[in-house]
Formats: C-alpha cells, sequence, structure tokens
C-alpha cells in the first residue's frame, strides 16, 4: 500500500480546504496588519483620516473571505464521503483550492503594500486618496480570478 492510499483522498481533500482557508487568511492578516500600520501612523497625526484610512486597511482582508468561501464549498463538497474518498478525487480537491490558497496569500500581501501607499496619499493629497483605492482594486482583480479559477475547477469535481 502506497502512502497516499494509505493516508486517504479524504485526507487530501480536508487539506486542500483548509489550505485555501489558512493561506488565504494568513496573506490577509498580513496585508491589513501593513496598512494598519500605515493608518495607526496617519490617524496618530490626523484622526479626522481614520475612517478612510480604515477603508483602505480592510481592503487586503477579502482575499481570506474568498479563501474561506472556497474552503466552505469545498468541506461541503467532501462532507459525509470523506471515508469513501479515492486518492485521484483528493488530489482533485487539493489542485482545485490552490489558485485561492497561493493567490489569495500573495495577493493580500501586495494589496496590503499598495493599500499602505494609498494611506500616504490620502496623508498628503487627500482628494486624490480614490486613486490609492483604484490601485488596491487592480490588485484585487487578480484575487478574484483566483476565487474563480478554484470555484470553477470545485464545481466540475465529481464525488
Amino acid at each position: 500500500m502506497s502512502f497516499l492510499e494509505s493516508f486517504g483522498g479524504g485526507a487530501l481533500a480536508l487539506l486542500g480546504a483548509a489550505l485555501a482557508a489558512a493561506l488565504a487568511c494568513v496573506g490577509s492578516a498580513k496585508g491589513t496588519g501593513i496598512a494598519g500600520e500605515a493608518g495607526a501612523g496617519l490617524v496618530a497625526e490626523e484622526p479626522g483620516k481614520s475612517g478612510k484610512a480604515l477603508v483602505l486597511q480592510v481592503i487586503p482582508g477579502t482575499q481570506g473571505l474568498y479563501g474561506f468561501v472556497i474552503f466552505f464549498l469545498a468541506f461541503n463538497k467532501v462532507s459525509g464521503s470523506v471515508a469513501s474518498l479515492s486518492v485521484q478525487q483528493g488530489l482533485q480537491i487539493v489542485s482545485a483550492c490552490l489558485p485561492i490558497a497561493i493567490g489569495g496569500l500573495l495577493s493580500a500581501i501586495a494589496q496590503g503594500k499598495v493599500a499602505a501607499a494609498s494611506i500616504n496619499i490620502l496623508a498628503k493629497k487627500p482628494d486624490d486618496w480614490t486613486k490609492g483605492m483604484i490601485m488596491c482594486v487592480i490588485v484585487e482583480f487578480y484575487a478574484i480570478l483566483c476565487l474563480l479559477a478554484s470555484f470553477l475547477m470545485l464545481g466540475a469535481i465529481n464525488i
């Protein structure tokens, strides 16, 4: 019996679901932390800008939400059949969860850096802060593509 056969398809499927949530959430925590550091500096000097700084800080948190959505979909797909999943099915679930796991991790960190730079725009030119938001949305687009890829791949798996 090979290692994968003894490991089980169900365990692989649950690993994929866990990676989708965990890595995307780690990226969001890091990204919101980066933006929060910049926002805290601004708010200490100009408390009236806290609302706009908070909006910019929260944007990198969406990837964690996307990862949790894929976790939920993957978990629901395999619930009730975890023990009977083949290794092939488990690997399909893992593969389907990887786009949001990796894409969510990396895009949230990148988006946190863009959000921190956007907070600098808010500090120096408050009327131009929406330009920074647009820059954040460009990074968000790629997180959405990762979410869509994982969603479509999960939908194509027959259990």
